[in-house]
């Protein structure tokens, strides 16, 4: 399978949620739930742990995924991904990027080639 990359940058296909929901594996879903809760300081449970990537037409997203500015702005402006955009980085990638390096890396890829 070929990469899956997200608007922002981040490799859905690399995503240890994406890969639980692909590969229907609850005990991947269980630990990922535990590092999401403890990293970010959510509370999630394993249920919470589906996403068939931020670039699936009407599937299955994580939370975050369904009111993401990034998202949105790309579906609305018919970007495959924000380095397309010639108006970026907007503030709101920015942000993305300082919670996610891993993103900012790829969109930097992406934008300069």
């Amino acid at each position: 399978m070929s990469k899956m990359i997200a608007y922002c940058g981040l490799v859905c296909s690399s995503c240890p949620t994406f890969i639980a929901t692909r590969d229907d594996d609850d005990e991947a879903r269980a630990k990922t739930a535990a590092m999401y809760s403890k990293k970010f300081g959510l509370e999630m449970k394993p249920e919470d742990i589906n996403c068939e990537g931020c670039k699936s037409e009407g599937g299955v997203l994580i939370g975050y995924c369904h009111s993401c500015g990034v998202r949105k702005c790309c579906r609305e402006r018919d970007l495959e991904n924000c380095a397309e955009c010639g108006d970026g980085p907007c503030q709101t990638l920015e942000r993305f990027h300082k919670f996610s390096p891993e993103a900012k890396a790829m969109y930097e890829k992406l934008a300069s080639g």
